[in-house]
């Protein structure tokens, strides 16, 4: 009796399960569904890219004379402009510009010109805004705008109140360049919670903190945040990235660690030697 009074309990609970079973199968599925998806648009957007760059390498000196003769000077500049304006654009949050992207949303029909146009671009920066455009990739042909980071003299550089972001990314470029041009995580980490900043803050200005350092500078190409193989659990460690090594003077760098240890920034003598073979000559004070 207790078993026929039980049984349609029985009933419905596997019942429920395999219900369950079956949504949590079509979750899964969705989900490998949607991963499969981001991998193919993924695979689409690097197959555009590439297609757009083997444009670029096609362009023959017939085509180039046509589209002079078929642009004005007038023409010309105004498309000059628009480049100048989209990486402008795309500088104001540090995204590094590719050539297949420029020519795709802004070049389009001038293509057969793109280097003339490219050149002016260069000159136009330099003259007006003082900037200099610089292909950090050349393989990849990835563009930023570069303007030399020097910390202020005497004031801690991740306190300075204009610009914490900058402060911030200052003081793991010196961690880094001081421990060889490679660092573990956890001491880039340590050395923060020193300034009093945190992985897990949400700070005022910041914002998240570890998504600032590990995503948008690592984004922007300052740093590159790599994963250590063979470690378990995950560890990764941090390097300069592409538009750091273009952008930050390693001289200037160890001289502000001088003035925080009040030392002479000759006493680190690899890093010294270091930086000041990677100096231009004009830049050294």
């Amino acid at each position: 009796m207790l078993v026929f009074l039980t049984y349609p309990c029985l009933i419905k609970t596997a019942v429920v399960q395999q219900v369950a079973g079956s949504i949590a199968m079509s979750q899964r599925k969705k989900a490998v569904s949607a991963s499969q998806s981001k991998t193919q648009r993924r695979s689409q957007v690097c197959l555009d890219e590439e297609e757009e760059d083997a444009n670029f390498s096609q362009i023959t000196s017939s085509q180039v004379q046509r589209a002079r003769e078929n642009f004005s000077n007038d023409q010309i500049d105004r498309k000059v402009a628009e480049v100048v304006q989209f990486i402008l654009i795309k500088d104001q949050k540090k995204i590094p510009v590719r050539r297949a992207d420029i020519g795709k949303h802004v070049i389009k029909e001038y293509k057969a010109i793109y280097t003339e146009i490219m050149n002016r671009v260069c000159r136009k920066f330099e003259q007006v805004f003082g900037l200099k455009l610089v292909e950090i990739d050349p393989k990849n042909h990835i563009y930023v705008l570069i303007n030399k980071l020097e910390p202020i003299s005497g004031e801690p550089v991740s306190m300075r109140p204009g610009n914490p972001k900058t402060g911030l990314l200052f003081v793991i470029l010196s961690v880094v360049f001081m421990k060889g041009g490679v660092v573990k995580e956890n001491l880039v980490w340590n050395t923060l919670k020193k300034l009093r900043v945190d992985q897990g803050d949400k700070h005022e200005e910041l914002g998240d903190v570890k998504k600032v350092v590990t995503d948008e500078f690592v984004r922007q190409k300052y740093l590159e945040y790599v994963k250590i193989p063979h470690t378990e659990p995950v560890e990764y460690e941090f390097r300069w990235g592409l538009r750091a090594e273009k952008e930050v003077s390693k001289l200037k760098l160890l001289e502000f660690v001088g003035e925080l240890f009040d030392q002479d920034p000759q006493s680190w003598t690899q890093q010294f030697r270091e930086a000041s073979t990677a100096e231009p000559s004009s830049q050294r004070t």
